[in-house]
């Protein structure tokens, strides 16, 4: 047996690499002598993993002329690795090399080439290391940074827990991102100038939402007396707020009723006595006189007398007073309104308190019960707006604020607004607070409760507060039980509070929101303006939102029969039969270069530059935001493309393009990213189809490293559709936005968890979610000394 293996080395040979002879040969041995291949068992097996035997003669044959560490190309030295050889420091640097070695990215086209088996099977040994390396480590749920609610978290917050919609782009500063998100703990810090942004919104807020006025007061309106007019000559006004009635006649006014309902009108008036009768005055309503009102009081002490009303429909109606018993044969009788003011609806006293007040103070206290309507109240809205049941000595001090603003003579409505200020600047408002119970030792780690828990998902999903159906839940702690989780997160998908997933994470995951900084070249694109940016951002929101309602499968992103549009987009895109402002669903055409989010105005947009589409930022894009895979930053003394009139007339953009690459410094990452980009060109830089680029025409064909070729937009979604590395880069994008932290080597087991069982549910959405959701990252917490002392190696 032993000469038919020497044998079948000798084979071999011109076909793999020494090392692997040896590597094969010490296996055979290995299996000769009864002791198969040792994996993970130690460095004393005969096939253990080796670096210096194993992988370091393949880096030296083909990786380090460039990655040595005297001017090591992308930053990466693998000159210098570790003794040891591939360790946990160094995941991301060999799940790199492993990548670029099996897609045929490495080494460049103008290197020595490795044979076919030598690559793959150098592939398979990284990865096959790097997998045992990764599942050798404990299971850790990792720690999440104490997080301040960003700014839009911030607005939304407040809006479900007080009804006032509080603009905060204007007021508050930009939120840093991390990890491409704005929602990263890490990042969210709290500068003086910030802390005294948020005490000014929390004045602001309180006063909008709590009324301090008396209500009965607040429903009575007084009309003054510039409300009404006249045609008769006789009767005019005195002062200016008194109606003085000489001849029989009236006055008119409209006023508004802004409910159906029982109102009084209450009139103050005097007469000048003459004759057997008082002064008469008619109400009327309508058109319809409705009271007449004999009036007994002289100039300087008017009476007042009210008339009930009954208002059928709310709007406007007409009011008239009027003058019905003129005299002036013996002496000369007249009459005078004074006032005239409406009161109602009667019987609403606490419905004439906005909505917002009423969700802080949903009665008013009869005497003597101002402390307990106040801790009521109070314990109420610390519960929501801190996300957990409030505790008592959090109450009595809110109470106790309370009545020291009105023990200083002010009302109990200004004491409960101090009080609702206090709220919303204390750190459990600002902060989403996961904190242990009790110290954990190194390496342990705690099941979230049902109350954060329900804050973690509410946040992920809606970018706000949990509502009072989650807050039950919790308070029941059925929430982490598998069923009811599931059941209350595809409940909470259903609600259009889940637009924000669209906005917060689908706007930053394709970068849209960089579209409201775009400013193409007026000139070279005169059909760009406010209009169609806005019809940009709204299709692929729109679109976003479809995915997710009608939970299709996560490749629909890259390509899908269907969009929305409405006229000034279409017209854009060169399509007709859509006409008006409004947006409609719009089937995409068989054969159609429209379709998913690569082929949308506003990714092509953001993807280019003002004056030209830019197939390497297109292609960068591809590999940051699609594959999960960027590309190493550019060498600082790389010139750039030529650019110019001359340049374009002379030679295309792909021309130029391929001669900056050709340059060794170039290479490696353009054969990447250029052919993604050259595959977009037929859009311009506004997303506009194109088959000429001035006077060239468009060249869109492309090829990957390793030879595979494709055509246009149809042929590169078919690649993307295809790669493995979509459904991982979303779902640690994702993930990273549900956790608010960037990943670290120990999610990784989390990641292909969630994969595998996203790939028996057909890649649905809504399945990406669940799992997510369902997650130990998610559902679990390490404090951050035993993390720290744990992967120490992690953070040099």
């Amino acid at each position: 047996m032993l000469r038919r293996m020497r044998s079948f080395m000798r084979v071999l040979s011109g076909r793999i690499g020494p090392w692997w002879i040896g590597r094969l040969a010490g296996v055979a041995m290995g299996l000769l002598g009864g002791g198969g291949m040792a994996r993970g068992g130690g460095d004393s097996g005969v096939g253990a993993f080796d670096y210096v035997r194993d992988l370091k003669p393949f880096v030296m044959d083909y990786c380090i002329a460039c990655h040595g560490k005297e001017r090591p190309r992308a930053q990466i030295d693998l000159e210098s690795v570790p003794p040891a050889g591939i360790v946990l420091s160094n995941r991301d640097v060999w799940d790199k090399v492993r990548h670029v070695i099996e897609s045929r990215e490495m080494p460049p086209e103008n290197r020595r080439q490795p044979s076919e088996f030598d690559r793959q099977a150098t592939a398979r040994l990284i990865g096959d290391e790097l997998e045992r390396l990764e599942a050798a480590l404990p299971p850790t749920a990792g720690l999440v940074t104490l997080r301040r609610l960003n700014r839009n978290e911030y607005r939304n917050t407040i809006r479900d827990l007080l009804g006032v919609d509080y603009e905060v782009h204007g007021e508050f500063p930009h939120d840093e991102s991390g990890y491409g998100f704005d929602n990263i703990g890490d990042v969210l810090s709290l500068p003086p100038m910030l802390f005294e942004k948020y005490l000014a919104a929390a004045e602001e807020i309180a006063r909008r939402t709590i009324v301090t006025e008396d209500p009965a007061r607040q429903r009575v309106k007084r009309l003054p007396a510039g409300a009404f007019s006249t045609e008769a000559d006789a009767i005019s006004t005195l002062e200016e707020e008194i109606w003085g009635f000489y001849r029989e006649g009236e006055i008119v006014t409209v006023h508004a009723f802004a409910k159906a309902g029982d109102y009084i009108l209450r009139l103050g008036a005097y007469g000048e006595q003459a004759g057997s009768e008082l002064p008469k005055m008619g109400v009327g309503l309508g058109g319809r006189e409705i009271h007449v009102q004999s009036v007994r009081a002289l100039e300087g002490r008017p009476e007042t007398f009210e008339v009930p009303i009954r208002i059928e429909e709310a709007g406007p109606q007409r009011l008239s007073v009027s003058y019905l018993n003129n005299f002036n044969t013996d002496g000369d009788r007249n009459v005078f309104m004074t006032s005239f003011e409406v009161l109602g609806p009667l019987g609403a006293e606490e419905e004439s308190y906005p909505e917002s007040h009423r969700r802080v103070l949903p009665r008013r206290p009869l005497a003597g019960e101002e402390a307990t309507v106040a801790a009521e109240a109070l314990r109420s809205l610390v519960s929501r707006a801190y996300r957990r049941p409030a505790k008592d000595e959090e109450v009595r001090r809110l109470v106790g604020l309370v009545e020291q603003v009105r023990k200083d003579g002010a009302s109990f409505e200004e004491g409960m607004r101090l009080a609702l200020q206090a709220v919303l600047v204390s750190p459990h408002f600002l902060y989403r607070w996961e904190l242990d119970p009790e110290p954990l030792g190194p390496g342990e780690e705690r099941a979230l409760n049902d109350y954060e828990v329900a804050s973690r998902l509410s946040y992920f999903l809606w970018s706000s507060m949990p509502d009072d159906a989650l807050l039950a839940v919790a308070a029941e702690g059925r929430l982490t039980e598998p069923d009811v989780l599931v059941r209350e997160t595809k409940r909470m998908l259903r609600d259009p509070k889940a637009r924000a997933l669209v906005e917060h994470f689908g706007g930053q995951w394709l970068q849209i929101r960089n579209l409201e900084e775009a400013e193409p070249d007026p000139l070279i694109f005169p059909g760009w303006g406010p209009e169609l940016r806005e019809a940009m951002k709204a299709e692929a929101e729109m679109f976003l939102w479809a995915l997710i309602q009608e939970d299709r499968p996560i490749q629909s992103l890259l390509d899908a029969d269907f969009t929305y549009l409405n006229e000034r987009l279409a017209r854009h895109y060169g399509m007709e039969g859509v006409e008006g402002e409004a947006f409609r669903r719009v089937t995409l055409p068989a054969g159609s270069a429209r379709g998913g989010v690569l082929t949308m105005g506003s990714v092509l947009t953001v993807t280019s530059v003002p004056t030209r589409t830019a197939p390497v930022l297109r292609g960068k894009w591809i590999l940051e935001q699609i594959l999960g895979t960027p590309p190493p930053p550019p060498p600082p003394d790389v010139p750039a493309i030529e650019e110019g009139e001359e340049a374009s007339k002379t030679a295309t953009l792909r021309q130029r393009l391929e001669l900056h690459r050709s340059k060794p410094e170039c290479m490696t990452c353009h054969q990447r990213m250029d052919p993604l980009g050259f595959a977009l060109e037929n859009f311009d830089a506004v997303g506009a189809w194109r088959e000429m680029d001035g006077v060239h025409p468009i060249d869109n064909t492309a090829e990957l490293p390793g030879g595979r070729t494709f055509v246009g937009a149809a042929g590169l979604k078919e690649v993307l559709r295809s790669n493995e590395e979509f459904p991982r880069a979303l779902t640690s994008k994702l993930l990273t936005y549900a956790l608010g932290r960037g990943l670290q080597v120990y999610d990784r087991r989390a990641v292909r968890g969630i994969l595998e069982n996203l790939e028996k549910n057909g890649f649905k959405f809504s399945s990406l979610v669940l799992e997510v959701v369902a997650s130990d990252p998610f559902l679990k917490r390490q404090p951050e000394p035993a993390i720290h002392d744990q992967h120490a190696s992690l953070h040099p």
